[in-house]
């Protein structure tokens, strides 16, 4: 497939990525209730991580040799402060990494520690990878593509206002009424501005919606087809 054709066809394949997030996690929520294995309370809906296979293999689809891919497995780098790292997809060549991403999701019912638990991993996730990347881990590898992609469920928890408290001293003003939705862009705002990120991604849906294909990007600088146009343009200096 061409690039042109990529993204040409972005917004259909988009929503045959979301449709298969949602049935995949009813999916997986039906079986976890049938063995009696359920994880506590929707747990599931972040541990289950073939919900966002159809989001990897849209990132994937961008005229990459398949050789040079590698997801599910072959998946860690190595880390500098931990020993390795699973990433979502990589994109490796003649001892060279290219490309490194990280695709996460979160739906409801609860949104605050889930919040907490996803951005610290994000930013730490990051901070290894570059200090890694200083003490020259990936050997003579570019400055590589750090690719995150975040899919958040849109619902009246996670798009009312939420309060913040301010004890001792007082929280940017951005965040001041801002609900779980309208953090999570900012969040991938700030990773790219503060150059954690080469890009970011962000997409909601409504679980109704969602499993039909239907979709919202809250910010255009988030976009996905921002995204791709990134990374593809990282790509064809390499491959």
């Amino acid at each position: 497939m061409k690039h042109n054709d990529i993204l040409r066809y972005l917004p259909e394949r988009i929503g045959r990525a979301l449709s298969h997030y949602w049935k995949t996690r009813e999916g997986q929520r039906d079986k976890q209730n049938r063995t009696g294995k359920a994880d506590q309370g929707l747990r599931s809906a972040v541990t289950g991580g073939a919900q966002m296979d159809g989001f990897i293999d849209l990132i994937t689809d961008s005229g990459i040799p398949v050789r040079y891919v590698f997801k599910k497995k072959a998946v860690e780098l190595p880390g500098f402060f931990r020993p390795t790292k699973e990433w979502d997809l990589l994109v490796v060549r003649d001892d060279m990494l290219l490309v490194a991403i990280e695709a996460k999701s979160q739906v409801g019912p609860s949104f605050g520690n889930n919040f907490n638990n996803r951005t610290e991993e994000a930013m730490g996730s990051a901070l290894d990878l570059w200090t890694a990347y200083r003490e020259r881990a990936y050997l003579a590898s570019p400055q590589p593509f750090l690719g995150y992609f975040f899919m958040l469920e849109d619902c009246n928890a996670s798009s009312r206002p939420i309060k913040v408290k301010e004890p001792h001293f007082k929280v940017f003003p951005e965040f001041l009424g801002a609900s779980y939705l309208r953090r999570y862009e900012l969040f991938c705002r700030k990773l790219v501005l503060e150059r954690h990120y080469t890009a970011a991604a962000f997409t909601t849906s409504t679980a109704d919606g969602g499993i039909l294909g239907c979709f919202t990007e809250p910010a255009v600088d988030l976009s996905i087809e921002r995204f791709a146009r990134v990374l593809v343009a990282h790509l064809s200096a390499f491959v």
